[in-house]
């Protein structure tokens, strides 16, 4: 009886790796989110995370980590175990936290292996209704007036709404000062709790305060007028040269067999694209997508260099 479990044994690690493959998942497989629940990628990530689980015919939980502009998720999931079973869901902040912080404690072109991305959505430039501020020509006028004096909130240092907010303040010669907290949904609290006075946040996570009254959106980030949101111009029509898209996308550890990530982003891609999950992001103001794999890893490539770029005109700092 040894002899033969010990010749199982040999002829199971002789298999090659997509022998492998066709047995994944076995088991649950964890999307870890650098974010509080609530906000943007928590929203995307547990609408992937619900079709995943159908998909895979495993379930897949969603983890909340946040903190440290999402650094504790990356450098969490980039050194876990390869196989399949830790994965990241962030947007561009894997990208701008290269260039923002000493030691991110991952690199984002060495670490990690982009499995797809799952949706984009612009971020809009919101106030609190209670402000004076009808548009972003008040909005420059008031910054201008009382230089330091105005503060925006993020859901935390090297995120796309920081680094937006550092691009509004270099373009318009502006001194806004940035409070991060750790998440959209602490981020907008503070907002409506008059903490604040601006921020940037995605549509999911506003909706519903601009619909009750207390944000007033002033224009979106995107390249066109959200479909959500026709009324609200974006920058460029304010008059600000600015154009930034929230991209929402699934990452794995480097050494990942590569017949798992394609796996993987395929089911991303059929997620994306399925009836239901199309419909909740298109009434969420996101824009299913479903990227390969390669394309994601040359999309991470040129952000780390745009951003870099952006973090030093900004001069954009965090504490690390």
């Amino acid at each position: 009886m040894k002899t033969v479990l010990r010749a199982l044994l040999v002829a199971a690690l002789a298999l090659p790796g997509a022998a492998f493959a066709q047995a994944y998942p076995a088991k649950p497989v964890k999307l870890v989110v650098g974010f509080t629940p609530g906000g943007g990628v928590d929203i995307n990530a547990r609408l992937l995370a619900a079709r995943l689980s159908d998909l895979l015919g495993q379930q897949v939980i969603v983890e909340n980590k946040p903190g440290a502009g999402t650094n504790i998720a990356n450098e969490y999931v980039a050194h876990s175990a390869p196989d399949g079973y830790t994965l990241l869901m962030n947007t561009a902040a894997v990208a701008i936290n290269m260039s923002l912080y000493k030691r991110p404690g991952y690199d984002a072109l060495k670490d990690f292996a982009g499995v797809s991305v799952f949706s984009s959505s612009p971020n809009v430039l919101v106030v609190n209704a209670s402000t004076p501020v009808k548009s972003v020509a008040d909005l420059i006028a008031l910054a201008r007036a009382e230089p330091g004096k105005l503060n925006y909130s993020s859901a935390g240092s090297g995120t796309t709404q920081h680094l937006s907010g550092e691009l509004f303040k270099t373009l318009t010669k502006t001194d806004i000062v940035h409070v991060p907290y750790k998440g959209t949904s602490p981020a907008l609290t503070a907002l409506i709790a008059g903490e604040v006075q601006l921020s940037y946040a995605n549509i999911p996570a506003i909706q519903a305060h601009v619909k009750s009254g207390r944000l007033r959106p002033l224009a979106s980030t995107g390249p066109k007028r959200a479909e959500l949101m026709p009324d609200v111009p974006t920058m460029r029509e304010a008059g600000v040269d600015m154009d930034v898209v929230v991209w929402y996308g699934v990452l794995a550890p480097a050494a990942t067999p590569r017949d798992i990530v394609n796996r993987l982003a395929e089911a991303v891609a059929k997620a994306a694209h399925s009836p239901e999950t199309r419909q909740r992001l298109l009434e969420q103001g996101a824009e299913p997508l479903g990227s390969t794999p390669e394309d994601f890893d040359r999309q991470l490539k040129r952000e780390v260099a745009t951003w870099a770029a952006v973090v030093k005109a900004s001069g954009a700092k965090v504490n690390d």
